[in-house]
């Protein structure tokens, strides 16, 4: 018995919290790159090909809507058999949607490249899926700052593969680029195998644990509580906004005299101004009430796109707007999964925050589809502009009614 306990420690000493905690972030800059950078190809893949923004935009429109609704079937399917195999087969997919929108020469091609298998790959792929995974190997002093971590680490990608992308079309073209892009994706496979879950060691005693929930009385539970109704509802304004700036800011700058490459710096700077973002709502969301930092968000989020909006388009302008949505970018994602994890506990945490992801990405939907009909229709972004300012004033007031308490499930649960 003395000589066991020090072997054990020594097999799995390599799992300390910062380990997991950096390949999690590593497998987030990596998936989340090439998805933020997919507006740059939005004109010369329309120019190329002869159609309008609104064809892009359905395509886009359409991965939103997929990674949302394949979300919580593939945060079920980790939560039952582990993270790393839903995470290899996502990214198959993903990289395998990148290369065929390369070579994309119909509308339906692209629907089904850029649409249905990009999307449904990043359902298994992306940040929620490692949240998902970090909340069960991470023990709670960890949990918030590695959600926060997680998340700035995907805005680095923003950051890292903006202006790269820029950058790889001015000298390989648009379609070589997309091709680097789906090579990249599978360093995935192997960083997701230091998500797998240790087995306990032979001969050391079983932990005491609550009675298993099923999957069919996790989402009754969820479903029938008010509060996690609200953080669904109100987390559908953060995919509006998120995606509709993704896809169509550098398109709008563009209209307005501004060039490419203030479009992608600005991509660049709300990736990296998100790294604090998310940190800072992650730590926060420790010690604060994660209601209130959720209200303060989107209420901030609506006075900055007010602002932009009705200033003169300027380089300046662009950037400042870029900063301060980068803080506001992703700082959401902290504080919702936290709630999620508060109320719930972490055994069906991916399924549940995939729920709430999918809300996310039919705003996400809308938000993309939208802003390309609408051009098309008027040309102008305007009114998807104002909707968004509208949207993050109703989530403002949305999320304050929410009690950040366990269930009573877990509240009666033996410590």
């Amino acid at each position: 018995m003395t000589n066991a306990a020090p072997s054990a420690t020594r097999t799995f000493s390599w799992r300390l919290p910062i380990v997991i905690a950096l390949c999690g972030c590593a497998i987030s800059v990596i998936t989340f790159g090439p998805r933020s950078s997919l507006g740059f190809f939005l004109t010369p893949l329309s120019q190329a090909n002869g159609w309008g923004r609104d064809v892009f935009a359905l395509s886009l429109a359409l991965q939103n809507l997929l990674w949302g609704m394949g979300q919580p079937f593939a945060g079920a399917i980790a939560d039952k058999f582990g993270a790393p195999r839903v995470l290899s087969v996502g990214v198959i997919l993903y990289a395998l949607g990148i290369y065929l929108t390369s070579v994309a020469t119909t509308p339906g091609m692209l629907h089904l490249s850029a649409g249905v298998l990009i999307g449904l790959g990043l359902s298994g792929s992306a940040v929620p899926m490692v949240i998902g995974a970090l909340g069960k190997l991470l023990p709670e002093s960890w949990r918030y700052i590695a959600f926060g971590a997680v998340t700035a680490a995907g805005s680095f990608g923003q950051f890292l593969f903006s202006p790269l992308a820029v950058h790889l079309m001015g000298i390989y073209g648009w379609q070589n680029t997309l091709v680097i892009f789906a090579c990249v994706l599978l360093l995935v496979i192997p960083l997701s195998m230091m998500l797998i879950a240790p087995r306990r060691p032979a001969g050391a005693p079983a932990v005491a644990a609550p009675a298993p929930q099923s999957l069919k009385q996790a989402l009754a539970e969820a479903f029938g509580h008010r509060s996690y109704n609200l953080l669904v509802l109100g987390f559908f304004t953060c995919g509006f906004q998120l995606a509709f700036v993704t896809v169509h800011l550098p398109s709008y700058l563009a209209d307005r005299g501004i060039s490419a490459e203030v479009g992608g710096w600005t991509m660049a700077v709300i990736g990296l101004c998100n790294i604090a973002g998310s940190l800072g709502s992650g730590w926060l969301a420790t010690f604060l009430p994660k209601r209130f930092i959720l209200s303060f968000i989107y209420f901030a989020r609506a006075i900055s796109i007010a602002v932009f909006v009705s200033l003169p388009a300027s380089p300046v302008v662009t950037l400042i707007f870029g900063a301060v949505t980068g803080i506001l970018w992703l700082s959401t994602v902290a504080p919702t999964s936290g709630l999620v994890a508060v109320m719930f506990g972490t055994r069906w945490l991916t399924m549940l925050f995939g729920f709430a992801f999918f809300s996310h990405q039919v705003g996400g939907f809308l938000g993309v589809w939208l802003g390309g009909l609408l051009f098309e229709a008027t040309g102008s972004y305007d009114v998807v502009w104002w909707l968004s300012v509208l949207f993050g004033v109703l989530s403002a007031i949305i999320n304050l009614p929410i009690v950040e308490k366990p269930v009573a499930r877990l509240a009666v649960a033996p410590a």
